[in-house]
């Protein structure tokens, strides 16, 4: 497993992809290769891109590796999709939708599945994020699976986060408000040539009117006409890439950087604590029959689930 680490940080893609499956499949000696690779990452800008299923947010992408590699700029893309029913697997739509990428050595594209995890990202995204940090990706882009106003995950992996709305969806300032209006650095209206496009930028000026931002920097709404339109929606995508530029310089001139990588660490430390010692409280219970007469008990309603994690706690956290 080291070597494989090994191999993905000098760049190898089939390496990469490996550790990356074996990061979904949640293999026993993986820890061994993200020990190895931790100490090396840190260096990437890390993008997320979240919104409501449909905004158009792969079409999105896709673009912007265009305007990243004409920077010069390598790129990786984790991109969140819904889990198959059938597989438990990603079901691939956005690599469908990038494959024109496919030959550039300069870009990575993976699809994860959610399985069954909340916040519209995948568990694996944070250590997927690591393998293409030491891969030498300059940005790492994050696309969520499509949320809600309060699953907001990307937070704690992104340094830049960029909230896609389109008009006609609905209501839009409830779209926008809560969770997903707090953790947008830049908003983008696409599909912005349909009716309600002009509503739905005064409606989001307006309540970033009402914001204050403590740290500097009010988020800017940028404007995407139609991909039909080829030369008008790669411009805005370029200006919007341009934003995100500008985004990360602003956290490198605040010293702000210091508080988004917090804010991941401590999210990763959570996620592994849970991984070290509930999945193993759980797995032991299972091998000890007790799971199974921890059940039985609340279907005959003999105890409740209150009752029963207290005395697992009592038993097992001494």
């Amino acid at each position: 497993m080291k070597e494989l680490s090994s191999r993905a940080m000098e760049g190898d893609v089939r390496a990469a992809s490996r550790l990356i499956r074996n990061i979904e499949d949640n293999v026993p000696e993986l820890s061994i290769a993200m020990k190895h690779i931790f100490p090396h990452t840190g260096r990437a800008h890390v993008i997320g891109i979240t919104g409501a299923p449909g905004a158009g947010k792969s079409t999105l992408t896709d673009e912007l590796i265009v305007a990243m590699r004409k920077k010069q700029k390598t790129v990786g893309v984790l991109a969140v999709d819904p889990t198959s029913p059938f597989t438990g697997g990603a079901l691939l739509g956005d690599r469908i939708r990038m494959l024109r990428h496919a030959c550039d050595q300069g870009v990575f594209v993976r699809s994860l599945a959610t399985r069954g995890a909340m916040g519209g990202l995948s568990k694996a995204v944070g250590d997927g994020i690591h393998v293409l940090d030491v891969m030498g990706k300059d940005k790492i882009i994050v696309e969520t699976v499509g949320v809600g106003q309060q699953e907001v995950d990307i937070i704690n992996h992104a340094h830049t986060v960029i909230v896609v709305l389109v008009p006609g969806m609905g209501d839009e300032v409830q779209a926008i408000k809560a969770g997903l209006m707090e953790i947008a650095d830049i908003f983008v209206i696409n599909k912005a040539d349909r009716d309600g496009a002009n509503k739905l930028y005064k409606e989001t000026r307006s309540m970033l009117e009402m914001g204050h931002f403590e740290d500097g920097w009010e988020p800017p709404i940028i404007m995407i006409e139609s991909v039909l339109q080829p030369q008008t929606f790669s411009q805005s995508v370029c200006e919007l890439c341009e934003k995100i530029d500008a985004h990360y310089q602003h956290l490198v001139d605040k010293n702000l950087l210091q508080s988004r990588f917090i804010r991941k660490v401590t999210t990763e430390l959570n996620d592994s604590l849970h991984l070290a010692i509930f999945d193993k409280l759980v797995e032991s219970l299972v091998n000890s029959g007790e799971w199974d007469q921890m059940l039985q008990a609340l279907m005959r309603k003999e105890s409740d689930p209150y009752t029963l994690a207290e005395a697992v706690a009592k038993k097992y956290l001494r």
